[in-house]
């Protein structure tokens, strides 16, 4: 283990990046704010709009690094040991961009009082027969509540797999009795995690958060869809930071075996979304519903049209041909390019499903856009850097090292 580098030292290189890429962002809010933030109710929720579907998209992509950390704990797949750090360093961002997007929603249900990005909130709404039958839940009080629980709970539960996890680095745990009380309250911790991630992600928080935009409109498929859409985005996001520290010299044991199970994860969930997508949309189509066909009036016949489909090659043609080779899962070039484009094509996927809905009559892709999403992204490079550092890469510790240091596909 000697020979092994394990403490990660942060580049001035990278810390400039975030810290410009984190400036970019801060600059591109103030101005904002300014021009449209403060400007007429459209140029409003415009803004508010953009901040929601960034916090919301970069705070799930992150928390999908502490799901896909439990789902192997849970499969008892000790591949993943020996590069465990990185997702564990990439959910120490959930409680921050947690607390970014909780400010952001709560702002628009208890503060932004013209109601323009939740219809639900109005006083028409409750002679609405529609949205009247859906007041038990699209109220404030019930979205407060569980918009907190959801997000607290993340974070406290994540933050307990990390404490565990730290165990691997201070004693010896491959004895049979520290090893078996160590895995077994992984396992624990691990399902705690998962139950309340189906509850939340794969089912409440996108209908709440996203998909009651439109209230009068919805699909059994949201949910999965947006979960699909965070976690390959998540899994791109793992990747670049493995092939990042290769490159770097560090995670000696991690080898293109592993980086060939983070592609496949890369691959899989790619079809999956597609299914989804397809699915989704063919039987809204297929039935012709008017309250169902509304939300896709706007994204198949209008403005949007262009950026829809564009999302569907990048987020399943692209992967389909290029991920499917074994060799292209390997290839650190090839694997980073993917990434890159996989959280590029699911976060414009994410700002269609919100500002499709809010701004229908053209698409505001712009300089805020980016400019908010740099922010994110500066965010991410230094929090996940700043937590690599402050443990060592390898928990040299971990009953299932061996394993994961043989692992080969």
């Amino acid at each position: 283990m000697a020979s092994i580098r394990e403490q990660f030292e942060i580049p001035g290189k990278m810390k400039t990046w975030a810290l410009g890429l984190i400036a970019v962002g801060v600059l591109a809010m103030i101005i904002g704010l300014v021009t449209k933030g403060m400007g007429d109710e459209h140029e409003k929720t415009v803004f508010i709009g953009t901040l929601m579907y960034n916090s919301l998209f970069f705070m799930l992509i992150c928390n999908a690094s502490m799901f896909f950390i439990c789902a192997t704990t849970l499969a008892m797949g000790g591949w993943q040991v020996v590069f465990r750090r990185i997702p564990e360093a990439i959910s120490t961002l959930v409680p921050i961009f947690g607390g970014i997007a909780w400010v952001v929603l709560m702002y628009i249900v208890f503060i932004d009082h013209n109601h323009h990005i939740y219809h639900w909130l109005s006083e028409e709404a409750k002679t609405d027969h529609i949205l009247s039958g859906k007041l038990g839940f699209l109220n404030p009080v019930f979205f407060l509540i569980w918009t907190t629980l959801a997000i607290g709970l993340w974070i406290i539960l994540g933050a307990k797999m990390r404490k565990l996890s730290s165990e691997a680095d201070e004693a010896a745990l491959r004895g049979e009795e520290p090893g078996k009380s160590f895995v077994w309250r992984n396992t624990v911790s691990a399902s705690l995690f998962i139950v309340w991630f189906a509850l939340t992600v794969g089912s409440t928080v996108p209908w709440l958060w996203m998909m009651s935009i439109d209230a009068h409109w919805y699909s059994t498929m949201y949910s999965w869809y947006t979960f699909a859409s965070s976690f390959v985005a998540g899994m791109s996001l793992i990747a670049l930071f493995v092939i990042y520290l290769k490159n770097k010299g560090y995670l000696e044991y991690t080898n293109q075996e592993h980086l060939h199970d983070i592609g496949k994860f890369m691959f899989a969930f790619s079809i999956f979304w597609t299914y989804l997508w397809f699915s989704q949309y063919m039987l809204i189509w297929y039935a012709n519903i008017p309250e169902e066909t509304i939300y896709f009036k706007t994204r198949v016949q209008g403005p949007y049209k262009g950026l829809f489909f564009l999302n569907l090659i990048i987020n399943f043609v692209c992967p389909i041909l290029i991920l499917m080779k074994r060799s292209a899962k390997r290839n650190y070039t090839l694997m980073t390019f993917m990434a890159v484009l996989i959280i590029f094509g699911h976060w414009i996927d994410f700002h269609q499903m919100v500002m499709g809905s809010l701004s229908k009559e053209h698409v505001t892709l712009g300089w805020l856009d980016f400019g908010i999403a740099a922010f994110f992204i500066g965010m991410i490079i230094l929090f996940t850097g700043r937590a690599l550092a402050k443990k060592p890469l390898v928990p040299k510790y971990h009953p299932f090292l061996k394993e994961s240091v043989i692992h080969h596909t």
